[in-house]
């Protein structure tokens, strides 16, 4: 059957599929670019690195993969997208199995660089291609579901790969993940399918560039911005709160993996379906319900974060994370569904590539933030800090609340195919 006719089909099941078939990549995904945070202590040991230099491999990640990102997105409304998601992750792949052959600072560094330039191809083409085969009704339960299987792949991924460094070495678990993303891009050549794009009743004649149509709206530039403060504030916990357990704490790799990552993975995992059930139900009583979901996540997550500084024991630190990341769940179940109220069908992927863009700078300025913040007051001071950045987004939401509701109204005039 075409991908039109299931698209048209009500009794078609596909597009329920296709939210397995990508949750398995978005788990890949999320799981490559873990490894590094799980082992970068034996990185530490084995080439003398130091706290500025360990946060330099996680910031080039996401300042390669921003720029990236930008031209990933409109490249997601040009092409096939499904063939841009696949490619993707071979690309990836490759340069996740050549990072275990890294000999110093310099090769893992590039090798890093390589993983983030693949995988910036996967996040705005998959959540465009998730709404264009499923409708405005379900569409933050769909991209949501879907998000569920980034912190899946954060937390597996870190746990796993904490174990075989524990066992092994650091190199292993680069090239167990490697291959696993290459055998499923086969399976993918056979199952992935693309849908009709569809486009706005006024650009149905002459459709208007898609970089245009994001930068003439402004509440799509809010939730750039948005993205890089909720972004940068999360990513700088992440990255460095299973180092933080294990030099305050003293665990091993996998204690800290478990109880650095896994309780914030855990968190996503379970709270980001709420946030795209919570958003879709705020949205049938006003046109913003989505972004009144996205205040509560993101004002839920600082206030969560703020216990950490008292914190000094595995239980009570996994628990702070835990806590802040339920909040930081319910933002990220609704975020792309949110960007996709305001921006047309054919401009999605390029909205939500610029949206990536500008998170990952900010993603990749907090973990040297923190490092630097560290080397004078704390780990945990550093950490903490982050959580003003949780309370400026929220009162940029509330600024903004009413050209978002002119905007979502606006583009409710989307034609359904």
């Amino acid at each position: 059957m075409a991908a039109t006719d299931m698209r048209q089909n009500p009794g078609s099941n596909y597009p329920w599929l296709l939210i397995g078939l990508l949750w398995l990549v978005a788990f890949l995904n999320a799981a490559d670019r873990s490894i590094l945070v799980a082992v970068m202590p034996q990185l530490r040991s084995e080439f003398g690195l130091s706290a500025t230099e360990l946060a330099l491999l996680n910031s080039v990640f996401f300042w390669i993969y921003a720029v990236t990102a930008f031209l990933a997105g409109r490249l997601g409304d040009s092409a096939r997208r499904t063939r841009v998601i696949i490619y993707g992750l071979i690309f990836w792949s490759v340069a996740t199995g050549f990072t275990s052959l890294s000999t110093g600072f310099a090769m893992i560094l590039g090798f890093r660089g390589l993983v983030a330039f693949g995988e910036a191809f996967y996040y705005p083409t998959a959540t465009a291609l998730i709404s264009d085969w499923h409708k405005p009704t379900m569409r933050g339960r769909a991209l949501s579901i879907h998000q569920t299987a980034v912190f899946a792949g954060a937390g597996i991924g870190a746990l796993f790969a904490g174990l075989l460094a524990d066992r092994i070495g650091w190199q292993a678990p680069f090239a167990v993940f490697a291959v696993a993303g290459l055998i499923y891009a086969v399976v993918l050549f056979r199952v992935l399918r693309d849908a009709p794009i569809r486009r706005p009743a006024a650009d149905a004649e002459k459709p208007k560039e898609p970089l245009g149509v994001v930068f003439r709206t402004k509440p799509a530039l809010m939730l750039c911005a948005i993205f890089f403060l909720g972004t940068g504030a999360s990513t700088g916990v992440t990255v460095w709160a299973p180092t933080y357990i294990f030099d305050t704490l003293g665990l091993n790799l996998a204690g800290s993996a478990l109880y650095g990552s896994a309780t914030i993975t855990l968190a996503g995992f379970l709270t980001v379906p709420l946030g795209g059930l919570l958003a879709d139900t705020l949205a049938k009583r006003t046109p913003i319900g989505r972004f009144y979901t996205l205040m509560i996540g993101l004002g839920s997550a600082g206030i969560l974060l703020l216990p950490l500084m008292a914190a000094d024991t595995a239980l009570t630190v996994g628990a702070v994370l835990l806590a802040t990341s339920i909040g930081k769940g319910l933002f990220d179940g609704c975020i792309y569904a949110a960007m996709h109220d305001v921006v047309p069908a054919h401009a999605r992927a390029t909205a939500v590539g610029l949206m990536t863009a500008v998170g990952f700078v900010g993603a990749g300025i907090t973990p040297i933030f923190v490092a630097q913040v560290s080397e004078r007051f704390g780990m945990a001071e550093g950490m903490t800090s982050l959580a003003v950045l949780y309370f400026i987004a929220v009162a940029v939401l509330l600024v903004m609340r009413e050209p978002t509701r002119r905007a979502v109204l606006a583009n409710a005039r989307e034609i359904e195919t």
